[in-house]
């Protein structure tokens, strides 16, 4: 089959120059279920992954919170699930039990992580983890073509709690005062978008998710990307200023890379979904949501295959584009 090149959106303005692969047709599988015994409700999951190839490299994406009823879900992240699935990665999402999708009654729940389900969000994940090879043999379409050696974490938001989970950060559970470790082996590179920094959160937060006060970032050893604006300022989080997302970079060890968006707020631009109204129209930006989608495939590319080139040349391409953000490294 003849590789069709699909065309950016005509406004990604300086992104444009930020050099990425061509993209190639894919296809979406769902609802997949996941066996996992004991769950309030079926866990379903959502496979996009490219048409042909084999040898796919997988990215399990944790979405975040959100007052929309769809984009936190399966359904949602359409602007990096396309991208990602187009550029040659096996994208899986799941539909976490916080979801507004599925509106659960968190006191009725009895489950430990309520009431955002924030241990139940690292179990899902692990879960398709541990069915990877299900998937694979068993899904039409799918049979034989993914790399269960090369696996990636991304999560948004509260998604982005999970994914520095399984990254190696250890959380303190509140109900029982133990220190946590949930590290999976098994992933190998992370993407933290806008994701949760140290225990520096207001009183609401403090109240509600106490878990979110008590992240150790000092065991979070696997290498990952932070991407975080430079305007958001989360105050349904935190007091603190843009720098509190910045944090699973500064307080974990290296290597860990940073893009620093100018502008574009809590959702970057617009990633969690395409015209989204919970973007807000001030910070929607095709623009800055093309420089996260190729920032983050040239970093799992270069994360995952050893020798690869693609990180350091939009690195370089960065140093030019000062008006999209800043790059660093550690």
């Amino acid at each position: 089959m003849d590789t069709i090149n699909i065309p950016d959106h005509a406004l990604i303005g300086q992104a444009a120059h930020i050099p990425t692969t061509k993209a190639v047709p894919t296809l979406s599988i769902n609802p997949i279920e996941i066996p996992s015994p004991g769950r309030i409700v079926p866990l379903q999951a959502r496979l996009t992954l490219p048409i042909s190839g084999t040898n796919i490299p997988i990215i399990l994406l944790s979405h975040g919170q959100g007052s929309s009823n769809n984009l936190s879900s399966s359904r949602g992240y359409g602007p990096l699930v396309d991208f990602w699935a187009s550029h040659g990665f096996a994208v899986i999402q799941a539909t976490h039990l916080s979801s507004k999708l599925l509106s659960l009654d968190y006191k009725d729940a009895k489950t430990s992580g309520t009431p955002m389900f924030w241990r139940e969000r690292v179990e899902d994940l692990k879960a398709i983890l541990d069915h990877l090879g299900d998937i694979d043999a068993h899904t039409l379409h799918v049979a034989g073509r993914l790399d269960r050696t090369r696996i990636a974490v991304a999560g948004h938001s509260a998604g982005g709690h999970a994914a520095e989970i399984l990254l190696g950060m250890k959380v303190k559970d509140p109900e029982t005062d133990t220190i946590l470790s949930m590290a999976d082996s098994r992933i190998k590179a992370g993407l933290l978008l806008a994701t949760l920094g140290n225990g520096d959160v207001n009183d609401f937060v403090r109240n509600l998710l106490p878990v979110f006060q008590y992240p150790d970032f000092s065991p979070m050893t696997t290498p990952a990307l932070v991407v975080a604006a430079d305007d958001d300022v989360s105050t349904h989080l935190t007091d603190r200023g843009a720098d509190w997302h910045m944090d699973p970079y500064t307080l974990s060890p290296g290597p860990k890379d940073l893009f620093v968006m100018k502008g574009g707020w809590h959702i970057l631009g617009g990633i969690s979904g395409w015209d989204a109204a919970e973007t807000k129209a001030e910070h929607e930006s095709p623009e800055r949501v093309a420089a996260v989608q190729r920032l983050t495939v040239a970093y799992l590319r270069s994360t995952l295959y050893k020798g690869d080139g693609a990180w350091a040349e939009v690195v370089d391409a960065m140093k030019g584009l000062p008006e999209l953000g800043t790059v660093e490294h550690k």
